[in-house]
């Protein structure tokens, strides 16, 4: 037993320290980076960094940008994912199966492949440059159809849509009274980490989005891409980009294990 918390305990520190040693960088200036033995604690210069990571880029506008497109993405591929889910798993139609493996089979597809086409999409409907372009193509995912698909096929009982059928349900009020509660947990770890995949994407934003009006990881590649690598500056943005994922895991973590430890105990 103390074998095993020795190892949480050291895999622990190594995952977190890169977070921690990117902090103690920020809070110092270049000239401590060539020192030897590198600092190991935290210095004095963390706000005079953070006032030079905002007037160098729009950091404020692009944490407000992150903040809006991943919760936006996240809330909505919770709800089409469970709705689309609820389908594919309870509810019998001609070519369910078909459509789900064509489904799943859009997994496998680079999305690299798609930017030229879905860039030409935005043009023609004048979206580049604005929310819409991130937003409008994330609304639904195969990922989160197929996870929902899964977790409602074992979690939720045929007989439970029987009887609320028999007291007159419809589906819609089925899926709003039966589904909605019994997909919550599953529902909450997709939408964590849809929230995450969107507030650490890059490349999208980067073709669609103008230097003017960015998304957090945007803006620090900017930060990153000065003639002189200022190293204190870029990670001093990487420390207040990460602080938001740092925050709504904190306030939805313990729901997540809960709602899941919930979910197992009643099945």
């Amino acid at each position: 037993m103390r074998l095993r918390y020795l190892t949480l305990i050291a895999v622990a520190f190594f995952s977190a320290f890169p977070l921690y040693y990117s902090v103690v960088v920020a809070s110092r200036d270049n000239a401590a980076l060539a020192q030897v033995p590198p600092p190991l604690l935290p210095g004095g210069n963390f706000l005079a960094n953070v006032e030079r990571v905002f007037d160098t880029v729009p950091f404020g506008l692009a944490l407000l940008n992150s903040f809006v497109v991943s919760g936006s993405i996240a809330l909505t591929v919770m709800f089409f994912s469970t709705l689309a889910g609820f389908a594919f798993a309870k509810l019998r139609f001609r070519g369910r199966n078909a459509m789900l493996l064509i489904t799943v089979a859009t997994m496998m597809v680079p999305a690299q492949l798609g930017i030229i086409p879905l860039y030409m999409l935005m043009v023609k409907v004048e979206w580049t440059g604005t929310m819409y372009a991130l937003v409008v193509p994330a609304l639904v995912n195969a990922f989160g159809v197929f996870f929902m698909t899964q977790f409602l096929q074992r979690a939720l009982p045929t007989e439970l849509l029987e009887a609320g059928r028999i007291d007159g349900c419809t589906t819609w009020g089925l899926f709003r009274h039966v589904v909605v509660p019994a997909a919550r947990p599953a529902a909450a770890v997709l939408g964590m980490l849809t929230f995450m995949t969107a507030w650490n994407d890059y490349f999208w934003p980067l073709v669609v989005l103008t230097p003017e009006n960015p998304t957090v990881q945007v803006a620090l590649s900017t930060l990153a891409s000065g003639y002189v690598n200022d190293f204190v500056l870029g990670l001093s943005g990487t420390a207040l980009g990460t602080l938001p994922l740092l925050l709504v895991f904190a306030l939805l973590g313990k729901q997540i294990i809960g709602g899941i430890m919930q979910g197992a105990v009643k099945g």
